[in-house]
């Protein structure tokens, strides 16, 4: 080691060091405490240029100071705190429009107020888990008020109307998209949906022909069960859903859409559409013309609407497969009946024109 000049000492190796680091490596090795400079380590802020000591204390002026402490412990996005939070910066925060935006959905089944543009493109589909809040859905309608989570196309929440309303409001929703959602006539007030986050889905044509099935036989179980409890409604959506799903695969399809079909049938009757009744018996027997349940149910439906005849000529086919089936007998009974009615009166009619 030699001294080469005021305030400077060369070691061996060629590094210069100065005086005031040979003292402050003597104080720490005496155990004292010296207060040091804030600067970066391997570097003597004394020893460098005017430029260079300006360079860093720049640099560490621009290193962020974070004030709550508490941020990097946090869970994932949406689990914890504001579920709003993931879609939020420091820079750019969701406001409410000035304006809603109105969305009436094609089928005419709801009109969307948007009160809150959500963010990205992306839009829950089949199989989405969406973390949802939902407020102001009238009493009695089956579905949680507060912060839930919902899966699209699973779930008893979608049996009730507002079920279904909703599970197609979600589908048209973004990512911290808030939103009023409206019955058509505006008869019941609007219920707020906000959507705050939702794991990625499929659309029904990226489903294998495996993952369709699966998923129509689930329906059906369930449209099953509904009908049994007495609910020939929430069945019906669920025997359409399940069509919906095999309508797509190629022809002639599983069998199950033969028995969707009758079994959507027999909601239909319940629910005082005979003549859709008729259309969904018509699609069984296109591919059994021998399908009994069918059979039974088209008559009924054509004895519904004033088709006498094709009701009686059902009525027999199912009497010939089965002689005692004792409703289709009892049907044909009432069938014929108001035949020989409606050829009374019709007759009664002709002789006052004529007589």
């Amino acid at each position: 080691m030699e001294r080469m000049s005021q305030g400077s000492v060369k070691l061996a190796s060629g590094v210069l060091i100065g005086e005031k680091d040979i003292i402050q490596q003597q104080e720490v090795q005496q155990g004292l405490d010296h207060p040091r400079e804030d600067r970066p380590m391997g570097l003597n802020s004394g020893a460098l240029p005017a430029e260079a000591r300006s360079a860093v204390a720049d640099s560490d002026s621009q290193i962020p100071q974070t004030e709550d402490p508490q941020a990097f412990d946090r869970g994932p996005a949406g689990m914890r705190g504001d579920p709003l939070e993931p879609y939020r910066s420091t820079n750019e925060i969701a406001e409410p429009l000035q304006s809603p935006i109105l969305w009436h959905c094609p089928d005419g089944s709801f009109v969307k107020r948007i009160t809150v543009q959500g963010q990205g493109l992306d839009k829950p589909k089949g199989g989405s888990q969406c973390h949802v809040l939902v407020s102001g859905l009238p009493p009695g309608v089956g579905l949680p008020e507060g912060w839930t989570e919902l899966t699209v196309g699973s779930g008893p929440w979608r049996d009730s109307p507002w079920g279904e309303v909703l599970e197609k409001c979600l589908e048209t929703m973004c990512s911290g998209e808030q939103a009023e959602l409206l019955l058509p006539g505006g008869a019941e007030p609007p219920a707020l949906i906000t959507l705050a986050s939702f794991t990625l889905g499929k659309d029904s044509w990226e489903l294998s022909v495996r993952e369709k099935e699966e998923l129509a036989s689930e329906e059906r179980a369930r449209g099953t069960e509904l009908f049994r409890a007495g609910n020939p409604e929430a069945a019906a959506r669920c025997y359409g859903r399940a069509l919906r799903l095999l309508l797509t695969l190629p022809p002639p399809g599983p069998p199950d859409q033969t028995i969707l079909h009758a079994n959507l049938a027999a909601c239909q009757l319940q629910l005082g559409q005979p003549t859709l009744a008729a259309q969904s018996c018509d699609r069984v027997l296109e591919r059994d013309p021998r399908h009994v349940k069918a059979l039974y149910r088209r008559g009924v439906a054509r004895a519904a609407f004033g088709e006498l005849d094709g009701a009686a000529a059902d009525l027999r086919k199912v009497l010939e497969a089965e002689p005692g089936n004792r409703a289709a007998r009892e049907e044909l009974g009432r069938v014929v009946i108001r035949g020989r009615q409606q050829d009374a009166g019709l007759a009664r009619g002709l002789r006052k024109m004529f007589g």
